[in-house]
This record gives structure tokens, C-alpha cells and sequence, in this order.
């Protein structure tokens, strides 16, 4: 809006931001509710309903002492990042916006807005490890982050030991018992699993942590886990022991397969770690994607939900198919140790999950290549149904002996439900199975 005379003369002060409302009479609002105006004021933005896409590449600073101040917290003297937007490479106001409401979802301290979700992982890890470290991570984990610890991080003299995603308290120990002889600085965690969707005990290496590292010891190693198979809507791991939270936001939280991101959340110490080191590379999401993420967020958990109820639907009937030998869903385990983690941890059993085929490499092709609602692509957590063959996609890189232990087969489909009608995915998969 036009300022008037009178505003322009200083008579009269133009309109002020107001605060955030998080509650109104002593209720707490929900995260589904926070996402339709949190984190922006239309004051600022000329009365706009949404947020504009700031396309700007550098931000005015009101005054020199301003400007100081700001590049004290991007540069790290000051902790908690700059009290003010500086540069596209730091933040920007649809960055900023997206970060308060993806800390919502899981009562984080902070988050972080990245490029992608392999940008996160690596800007995490540049800003945790140094060379001789060991990174303890439980495993699979997506081939990409798999590349990057052992193939990457190698070539500077980084080691990693790892444990298998469904391990006991008694060989998680183990293995923290046996990295405990130099430092550790990461403990970084998959649940459920990519591709075999197996979870992890997140409570169970927190206290395995705490054990063999001290609980009191203000150096011990903080737990990342990377929560894109099941959060923010059926899994948050801060509340099971977890310090920081790893998205790739262009799964379920971007949603409609037409973006790339990725966001990192947890405590504030951990955050201005991460943050500066995010200054530094340049790996943060650009305006446009976060303006994007603040539109998928609005409806983030009806998408979830319809897909949650299409997946339990589709599983049920593959489940008892005479040319399927077991469906790797949440929502059927029963009476074993992933169980007892899954009522623990879980709200919901999602809408990924893994198919095992009776035979191998050429029956799971078959069923894929005679799809024809759902689509043969790699990624999940989208509107539309996709599925995938790891061991020769997404996972290809991993040596075959890794593959064959973690249970990443020939004849494994990895499925993404989305938000169609279920009786049509029903009927896809019927006739693709008729095809093996």
C-alpha cells in the first residue's frame, strides 16, 4: 500500500507487525492450522494474503551498525545467525518463513532450509566431522548418503561402523563401545530404512549413547536421524531422544514431484553449527522452491493421511497375492522387536513401502514395466503412486555384498502410494501382478 502524507511526514507511524498467534485461550494450535499464516505478517508485504517470492539477491541495511551486526551472526562471531536478511546465500524472507514452520511440525528449536536433501545430509556432515573421526550410522541408508560417508568422507580419512536398522540394544552397544576409542561426532540414523523400511530404535541409541559416552558429557555424539519416510506426520523423532531431524522436503513435504530440498531441524546449538557452515558452501534452497514448500505445506497432512489410508488398502491385498512372497508394510508388524519400536515410535505406518516378488530381476520388471496407473520413477512421498526397482536404481552403487545384507534384493519393489482412488491402485497392481 501507498504510504499516506501524514505517514510519509512522520506524524503518523505506518501499521506495525504483529506478533505470531501459536494459541488462543491456553489451547495450542496445531502444526495443520500454523501452516496457513505462521512465520509472516501481510503488513510487511503490502497486504498480501501469501507470502511474494523475494527475488532479490541482497537485502538494504537499514544502518551500518545494522549491517554489522548481521554479519556478526552470519559469520559465527555472534551465535544464532543474522538478526536481519543480509544476503541470498544466508536467508531471505521466504526462507526464513519456511524454516519457522517446518520447526512447527516437530517443536524444533530451529531448522534449516536446504537445496536438496543430499545437501543437507552434506552440509551436516561437513559441519560435524573432521578427519580420523568415526561416524557410527545405522544402516541401510539411502545409497547417496551411503556414497558420501564411506566413498567421500573416506578419501579424507573418515571412518564409519554401523549397525544393522532393527539392531538390539545389546549390539548397538557394541558398536558404540568399539567407536568410543577415538571421536565420534555423529551418530546419524535412518528410520524406516530406504529401501527395506526397516526402523531403528531411536531410544534405544540414545540411552546405548548415553551409556557408553556419558549422559552428562556436553561433547557426546548427537543422534541425526533422516525422518522422510514417515515425518512429520507419523514419526518425531526429537521426542525419542533424537538432537537433529534430516528432511529430503521433496518428498512428502513438497509433494507434488515438482521440486528439490531439504531442511534440517533440532536444537539451537546444533543449528548455528550447521548454519554456519550452510553460509559458507551456499547450499540453501532458493526463494522460489521455499515459496513452493510454503504452499505444500498447507496441505501436507491431508496429503499424507489419504495416502496413509490408499497404502493400508493396496497392502492388504497384495499381501495375500499367490506371486507375492511379503509385503515390507508398517502397519502389519506384529508380535517382534520392530513392532515394539513401531508402537513406541510411530503414529501411522505411511504409504512407502517394500514389495518382495517370488523370483527375481525379471519377474519385479515385469510387474513394473505393466503398471500403468502408478509410475515406474524413482522418489516417493507424492500426489501420484511411483515405483521403483533399488537394487538397480537408487541403490545400483552399493557393492552386492552390502546389498545382500541389508536385504536389498532382486525381487524387492519399493512402492510410494499416493492420493489416487484406492480401488484403481488395486486394480493396477492386479493386472501388472498378472504379468509376472
Amino acid at each position: 500500500m501507498n504510504p499516506t502524507e501524514a505517514e510519509l511526514s512522520g506524524t503518523t507511524p505506518r501499521r506495525k507487525p504483529k506478533p505470531d498467534v501459536d494459541r488462543i485461550g491456553g489451547r495450542k494450535l496445531k502444526p495443520s492450522t500454523l501452516m496457513m499464516g505462521h512465520g509472516f505478517d501481510p503488513v510487511l508485504s503490502e497486504g498480501s494474503l501469501k507470502p511474494p517470492i523475494f527475488l532479490t539477491s541482497t537485502f538494504v541495511f537499514p544502518n551500518a551498525a545494522a549491517g554489522k551486526r548481521h554479519f556478526e551472526g552470519v559469520t559465527g562471531k555472534r551465535p544464532g545467525g543474522a538478526e536481519g536478511l543480509v544476503y541470498s546465500r544466508f536467508n531471505g524472507p521466504n526462507q526464513e518463513i519456511l524454516e519457522d514452520r517446518l520447526g512447527v511440525w516437530e517443536d524444533a528449536e530451529d531448522a534449516l532450509a536446504f537445496s536438496s536433501g543430499m545437501s543437507a545430509i552434506a552440509t551436516l556432515f561437513l559441519a560435524m566431522v573432521r578427519p580420523g573421526d568415526t561416524i557410527v550410522h545405522s544402516g541401510p541408508l539411502y545409497a547417496a548418503t551411503e556414497t558420501l560417508i564411506a566413498r567421500v568422507l573416506g578419501r579424507f580419512g573418515v571412518h564409519w561402523l554401523d549397525f544393522p536398522a532393527g539392531a538390539t540394544r545389546e549390539e548397538i552397544d557394541a558398536v558404540m563401545t568399539k567407536a568410543n576409542t577415538g571421536r565420534v561426532p555423529l551418530i546419524y540414523l535412518e528410520s524406516p530404512a530406504n529401501p527395506t523400511n526397516a526402523l531403528v530404535d531411536v531410544e534405544a541409541v540414545a540411552a546405548a549413547r548415553d551409556a557408553v559416552f556419558g549422559a552428562e558429557n556436553p561433547e557426546k555424539p548427537p543422534i541425526a536421524i533422516d525422518n522422510t519416510f514417515l515425518g512429520p506426520l507419523w514419526h518425531k523423532p526429537l521426542k525419542h531422544g533424537a538432537d537433529i531431524v534430516v528432511y529430503s522436503l521433496t518428498k512428502y513435504a513438497g509433494g507434488h514431484s515438482d521440486l528439490v530440498a531439504g531442511g534440517v531441524l533440532g536444537t539451537k546449538k546444533h543449528m548455528d553449527v550447521i548454519r554456519a557452515m550452510r553460509n559458507t558452501i551456499g547450499t540453501i534452497c532458493d526463494p522460489n522452491t521455499a515459496w513452493m514448500l510454503l504452499r505444500s505445506l498447507e496441505t501436507l497432512e491431508l496429503r499424507m493421511t489419504r495416502a496413509g489410508e490408499n497404502a493400508a488398502r493396496v497392502c492388504e491385498f497384495l499381501r495375500s497375492h499367490p506371486k507375492v512372497e511379503k509385503v515390507g508394510y508398517l502397519g502389519f508388524l506384529k508380535d517382534d522387536r520392530q513392532a515394539d519400536i513401531y508402537q513406541r515410535h510411530c503414529t501411522g505406518a505411511g504409504s512407502t513401502f517394500s514389495l518382495y516378488l517370488k523370483g527375481g530381476e525379471k519377474e519385479a520388471f515385469a510387474f513394473l514395466d505393466a503398471l500403468k496407473i502408478a509410475k515406474l520413477a524413482v522418489s516417493l512421498g507424492g500426489t501420484e503412486t511411483l515405483a521403483s526397482h533399488p537394487a538397480g536404481m537408487t541403490h545400483l552403487s552399493v557393492p552386492d555384498a552390502r546389498k545382500q545384507a541389508l536385504a536389498i534384493t532382486d525381487n524387492l519393489v519399493r512402492i510410494s502410494i499416493g492420493v489416487e482412488d484406492a480401488d484403481d491402485l488395486i486394480a493396477d497392481f492386479e493386472q501388472a501382478l498378472e504379468m509376472v
